[in-house]
């Protein structure tokens, strides 16, 4: 949720410091380009810790830094303080992904697709109340009083995160076996369920979150498509929208969707968000619930490849209609589905990294999926804001090549990971389809070790 707020905001306050500060098209792209600069460098440098010390260690120092940029970008005199303390924001944010690596490590195998969709619902939440906090407070307050009201979940994450739990499989991967069974004792008392029989089988390995290790031979090629794939879903999530408030900005005219420029006669001329605007910026926003909903059932039913591919075809289909003269409550109706699949697309791509990487190198792949993401939204901004004033027709088709490859890479992902139980180490006979037996404690029967 947190997260979402500070992403949602780029799309507003883009628009009110152009306005505000008279900056040109290109400065208000680095606005946005900043934070995912930021957010680019960071996130593989917090996997890379959340792989060595920990991922709540690695959880709580990202969002600690980033509510303290945060609150300080709420004071930002100038263009330049803005564009530093924004970056710096986008740094901290770099470690947001943590949360689904930690929490996907709780999860059974039956449940797992389901409750990392359930994170996405938060997400949807965060964005729909960053555009409900902006309609009442930027009329009145300003864009200063919305940057330090948006970092204030991320505050009481914070707080609550002291009693957060560090992941088990962390813990015996770290070779801490009594604390990893400290946390499924508790865990079984709050459920008051009785600790399962068995024993547990480690792989205690000191050298972890190594980049090699994301390109050994079983695993090159499912982490180069997962990165165009991850880039093109940050391409076209976040392109979306910063297109909402570009487009909306325009007004109703179907210079919009014949690729006129959409720029004022001066570069410095601007055109303040309306009540109006935030009202259909809202409705699209709201479209990542519909969207949460097909998802959650497409990746049970049709599996993680064919539901990540079924979205990017969607969202390029959903561009086609621009390319004609239309309306602005059929602009916003187009808009609302292809944000729909999009950010579906995205809560798929969250559900499938944790799961087809084991443990010692999840959260580093996670990491640098990221980072390819923040390469992806690093990138839009300057093909949303700027190129959009050039030709609307390039932007749009932009857009709708991208995510037809990323379709097609998303259907040759060589693992299925739709009932697949996690791995803990590349030495894992699952990583390799093996099977291996352990001797049960209770009473000595053998059973496969990808059964447990």
């Amino acid at each position: 949720m947190a997260d979402a707020m500070e992403m949602m905001i780029l799309s507003i306050l883009g628009p009110q410091l152009h306005c505000e500060w008279r900056l040109p098209g290109y400065k208000v792209a680095f606005i946005t380009s900043v934070v995912f600069i930021g957010m680019g460098i960071s996130s593989s440098v917090w996997g890379n810790f959340a792989d060595k010390y920990g991922r709540k260690a690695g959880l709580m120092l990202c969002m600690c830094w980033a509510v303290y940029y945060g609150l300080l970008s709420a004071f930002a005199p100038v263009f330049g303080w803005m564009l530093a303390l924004r970056g710096l924001v986008g740094f901290g944010i770099g470690g947001a992904p943590q949360s689904v690596t930690l929490y996907s490590e709780f999860l059974p195998v039956k449940a797992r697709g389901i409750c990392i969709m359930l994170i996405a619902a938060f997400w949807a939440i965060g964005a729909v109340f960053e555009v409900v906090l902006a309609l009442l407070v930027m009329p009145t307050l300003g864009w200063r009083w919305l940057l330090g009201l948006s970092t204030i979940p991320m505050a009481i994450f914070l707080c609550c995160g002291f009693w957060l739990p560090e992941s088990p499989r962390f813990d015996l991967l770290s070779g801490r076996r009594d604390r990893a069974m400290a946390t499924l004792r508790r865990i079984a008392d709050d459920n008051r369920k009785p600790m399962p029989q068995g024993k547990i089988i480690t792989y205690q390995q000191d050298a972890r979150g190594q980049i090699k290790d994301l390109f050994t031979p079983q695993y090159w090629r499912t982490t180069l498509l997962l990165w165009f794939i991850w880039f093109a879903n940050a391409f076209s999530y976040y392109g979306i929208i910063l297109l909402t408030t570009e487009l909306f900005q325009a007004g109703d005219s179907c210079e919009v969707t014949q690729g006129a420029k959409i720029e004022p006669a001066c570069s410095l001329e601007c055109k303040y968000l309306t009540s109006a605007d935030y009202k259909d910026l809202l409705w699209t926003t709201l479209a990542e619930f519909p969207g949460l909903l097909v998802i959650i059932l497409a990746i049970e039913y049709i599996g993680r490849r064919k539901s990540l591919a079924l979205c990017f075809f969607v969202f390029s289909l959903s561009i086609l209609p621009l390319y004609a003269c239309i309306g602005r409550i059929a602009l916003t109706i187009i808009i609302f589905i292809g944000r729909a699949f999009i950010s579906g697309g995205y809560q798929v791509v969250f559900v499938y990294t944790p799961e087809v990487f084991p443990t010692e190198n999840r959260a580093l792949a996670m990491g640098t999926s990221s980072t390819m993401a923040r390469m992806g939204a690093l990138i839009t901004p300057f093909v949303a804001q700027v190129l959009l004033r050039k030709s609307v027709y390039l932007t749009l088709s932009l857009y709708c090549g991208v995510c037809l490859l990323a379709g097609i890479a998303s259907l040759i992902l060589p693992i299925e990971t739709s009932g697949r139980g996690l791995q803990e180490s590349n030495l894992d006979p699952e990583a390799s389809g093996q099977t291996v037996t352990t001797i049960s404690q209770s009473n000595g029967t053998t059973h496969p070790a990808n059964e447990r």
